[in-house]
């Protein structure tokens, strides 16, 4: 079984893809003037990605307040609120959640890779 998938096999609108379209996320009306309480529309999204990106915000220490929420469940959108202290903004937050989310999801794919190799390794000896 391969594991391992290729960003031409994989659903178009997964947001790790290397190309994200332009209007996938953007900034709802309502933002603080300094950007330190913004809320983040993400389109076709929802709990998967939603509480795993919630989780990685909140592992920031400038981060004071971070929750999502999907509208409507046939709406294929998630909102993100983020509340920073004075010493980042927002988006700031959004960026290096999403960058954290991204390394753990790595370190989590190799690990499994690396033991499912073991695994087929101890079966053929």
């Amino acid at each position: 079984m391969d594991v391992d998938a290729t960003p031409q096999d994989a659903p178009k609108n997964y947001i790790a893809l290397l190309e994200v379209p332009e209007d996938k996320i953007g900034i709802l009306p309502g933002a603080s003037q300094d950007l330190t309480s913004v809320t983040f529309c993400i389109k076709e999204e929802d709990h998967t990605l939603g509480n795993a990106l919630r989780w990685a915000i909140m592992q920031n220490s400038q981060v004071d307040f971070c929750g999502y929420s999907i509208p409507h469940p046939s709406e294929t959108k998630m909102n993100v609120r983020i509340q920073t202290t004075d010493k980042t903004d927002a988006a700031q937050a959004m960026e290096k959640g999403m960058d954290d989310l991204k390394s753990v999801s790595q370190f989590i794919k190799a690990r499994f890779l690396q033991r499912v190799a073991e695994n087929n390794y101890a079966r053929t000896n």
